[in-house]
């Protein structure tokens, strides 16, 4: 999670939509092979909150890793544990492969960084089963529903606020966020108090939702703690994500909850719609609440 309030203020202007493979979001979650099961890559500084780099994007960085060493090309879900903050710069990402079937593999990985010195830091591992989405039945049966919120041009982002939210966040020139205006009472000091966020999600470029796309989308809006009353830095210990299909053309309306914040920390489940009502992707993170709490 390890955002700030300053996220609220999401969004750059967009011009020509880019394409899938033509984005900043692919540049920056790019990884080039150097050997079996060894991936480089270059944490972009586009992408943090404060020093640290955004949780959600680390998970597409080694989401994309995942996706090149197994044979199936969807992430289906993915757990990632949390164990130091991660820096902008070179990393390394270490794969292995546990299973391979017909339908599913599963693999394992591993983003490090080096200090000056050398010396080896592992800054998140992963577990995840990939497969094909284009390949699983159109049977749907949930009680599940969209998010009750306004449409979008009914919504707040950076261009409504009377002057810039306090914090520093550069991940918010990355996203077009649009916030529901029941959800956004921490930003003049009056939360609600229902730990609860709702938004529209896009990239800033104007680059449709993909799978990968998916792994940053549960983890883009700001935290549900801001509601709480409580606005400092809110870092993930754990995140599982489950991607349920590959989501329509157009922007995702994102909605988060807490239900429960006890002994330093709290749950955040994420549920993620697409512009045809789909529901394509779920989580779940257990993070760290503000000081404070």
């Amino acid at each position: 999670m390890a955002r700030t309030a300053a996220e609220a203020q999401a969004g750059a202007a967009r011009t020509a939509p880019a394409t899938i493979g033509d984005s900043e979001f692919d540049r920056d979650t790019a990884v080039t092979r150097k050997e079996e099961g060894v991936y480089e890559t270059e944490l972009a500084a586009g992408w943090t909150v404060l020093h640290a780099v955004n949780g959600g994007y680390l998970l597409a960085v080694i989401g994309r890793a995942l996706a090149e060493a197994l044979p199936h090309p969807d992430p289906l879900s993915v757990s990632a544990h949390y164990l130091t903050a991660s820096e902008p710069g070179p990393a390394v990402i270490r794969t292995q492969i546990v299973r391979t079937g017909r339908t599913l593999s599963t693999g394992q990985a591993s983003l490090f960084q080096y200090g000056e010195d050398g010396s080896e830091t592992e800054r998140i591992r992963v577990l995840a089963t990939y497969g094909d989405l284009g390949t699983l039945t159109g049977e749907v049966r949930t009680t599940a529903l969209p998010p009750a919120m306004p449409d979008r041009d009914h919504c707040l982002g950076p261009d409504d606020s009377e002057g810039p939210i306090p914090g520093e966040a550069a991940i918010t020139g990355r996203l077009d966020i649009k916030l529901d205006p029941a959800t956004v009472g921490w930003v003049v000091g009056a939360p609600s108090g229902k730990g609860e966020m709702r938004g529209w999600l896009g990239l800033a470029d104007g680059r449709d939702p993909d799978p990968l796309s998916l792994l940053l989308a549960v983890d883009a809006l700001p935290p549900t703690s801001f509601e709480l009353g409580l606005t400092g830095w809110t870092p993930t210990v754990e995140l599982t994500t489950h991607v349920r299909c590959r989501p329509a053309p157009g922007p995702l309306r994102v909605a988060l909850t807490t239900r429960n914040l006890a002994g330093g920390f709290l749950e955040e489940d994420a549920e993620v719609w697409d512009s045809a009502d789909r529901l394509v992707a779920q989580s779940r993170q257990l993070a760290k609440a503000p000081r404070g709490a």
